[in-house]
């Protein structure tokens, strides 16, 4: 079929009743679509046939990850994923029904059309191994909470360290003037939570969903703390656990493998947890901001950093993106903010503050994308080609859906209030953040731990 681009297009538009604002270019050569578009390549049949097997999100990227459908040379990703995000909200297509009526209307039948002719009806092929199966277990079951948590964190050490850096921080750094790198912005993060939850020598810390232990170093190491980190992934704790003995801290800083439901030790004078209530879900949100209260000293204080999503369209039920749920983060559930706040309070804290970062994760989550690409070949050596285009597709789109406004990032400052009604805040938010004093080795001028060797 010497112009069968063209006539995908065209079948395309006829069945969504819209024009398509994508260039399309089909395994026989042909390209088709706006001038000056972005381009799109179908690489094959198969691609053409997910989409048919499953329209939609999943589809395109079923086809991505697999590698059938791909960006064409010459054109961006950043650009592709926006143009396709503007179009799938406008109206006529966020309300699009392809219901028995207009399935078999003759645009459909001109669709099939194209289809035979063209070779793409079959049976629906593989599913990409990187794709999750269906889940056992009761919903955010600890059970089923360990394996959503294998499926993204264990796949590799060595492969986060590529897309990370050496700061190896999963969450959105803190772009501040001073800032000149990914390493920069995110030691300025990790300065910030210490400073927003008053940290000084002699506090007993608690960082739920530690990671690979980069807050805990840098907690005691400049603030004299001593320290738990727990997480239900089995590599970060066994990479965070060699770091802390790296850095000479394994008196003063404890490594768990362990669920945020069965800490028992408490209590702590304070509590961060950065990056992780995303996967608590809200069927267990309340018994996680319960149990971290619990777990706080009165006059402590709580810093929540978590992603959260915009209030649902009127009218219309909240969607979980199929791609992320499927290939990214299993079971992971996304809420506006002013949910969170409220369920705190419940839960008994008193929120103090909340910061929005949302620029911040834009900045942060496209220097990840370009550590990626710039280590294309050796990411896809550790962990295969198609984990290597989730992580690309992934971290690209949601760069763009916080540049964009559709999501967004908050810390939560929270304290749990002792019984006179006393926070234990300074009376100004200048103060509360104003670093403490340090001598030169870059520990609070007011303990003596001697030195520590750098972990970075």
């Amino acid at each position: 079929m010497a112009k069968l681009a063209g006539q995908l297009v065209e079948a395309l538009e006829g069945l969504l009743g819209v024009p398509v604002p994508l260039r399309v270019q089909a395994w026989d050569g042909s390209v088709a679509g706006p001038p000056g578009a972005p381009t799109v390549a179908l690489r094959n049949r198969k691609a053409l046939r997910r989409l048919l097997w499953q329209p939609g999100e999943l589809g395109l990227a079923r086809a991505y990850v697999a590698g059938d459908l791909d960006v064409a040379p010459g054109s961006d990703l950043y650009e592709v994923l926006s143009v396709v995000g503007r179009f799938s909200e406008r109206p006529e297509i966020r309300t699009l029904h392809l219901g028995p009526r207009r399935l078999l209307g003759p645009e459909a039948r001109r669709a099939l059309g194209v289809a035979l002719r063209a070779g793409a009806l079959g049976p629906e092929p593989a599913l990409p191994p990187e794709e999750v199966g269906h889940a056992r277990g009761r919903l955010h079951s600890r059970g089923r909470d360990r394996a959503a948590i294998s499926h993204h964190y264990d796949v590799g050490n060595d492969f986060y360290g590529l897309v990370l850096g050496s700061s190896m921080v999963y969450s959105c750094a803190y772009w501040t003037p001073e800032a000149k790198s990914l390493e920069d912005a995110q030691e300025a993060k990790l300065d910030l939570i210490c400073r927003k939850l008053g940290l000084r020598p002699g506090m007993r810390l608690l960082d739920v969903g530690c990671g690979w232990g980069s807050l805990l170093l840098h907690a005691a190491r400049h603030y004299g703390v001593t320290a738990v980190g727990v997480s239900i992934s089995t590599e970060q704790v066994a990479l965070a656990r060699r770091r802390i003995e790296e850095a000479g801290l394994s008196d003063r800083v404890e490594i768990r493998l362990q669920d945020y439901r069965e800490i028992a030790d408490g209590p702590f004078d304070a509590i961060s947890s950065v990056g992780m209530a995303e996967h608590v879900g809200s069927e267990q949100y309340r018994v996680y901001a319960e149990g971290l209260h619990a777990l706080l000293a009165p006059g402590g204080r709580l810093l929540n950093h978590q992603i959260a999503r915009r209030p649902d369209h009127p009218g219309e039920p909240y969607r979980s993106s199929p791609f992320i749920d499927r290939f990214v983060f299993p079971d992971g559930e996304l809420s506006p903010v002013g949910s969170t706040v409220a369920v705190l309070e419940e839960a008994g804290f008193e929120v103090r503050d909340v910061e929005s970062l949302r620029e911040h994760y834009g900045l942060t989550l496209r220097e990840w994308v370009a550590n990626l690409e710039a280590h294309w070949t050796e990411a896809v050596g550790l962990v295969g080609r198609g984990r290597a285009r989730v992580w690309r597709l992934y971290m690209a789109a949601s760069a763009l859906a916080f540049e964009q406004n559709r999501i967004g990032v908050n810390q939560i400052l929270a304290v749990r209030s002792t019984e006179e009604g006393v926070a234990g805040l300074p009376q100004t938010r200048e103060e509360w953040l104003r670093r403490p004093s340090r001598r030169p080795g870059g520990v609070p001028a007011d303990t003596d731990l001697g030195d520590r060797p750098s972990v970075r």
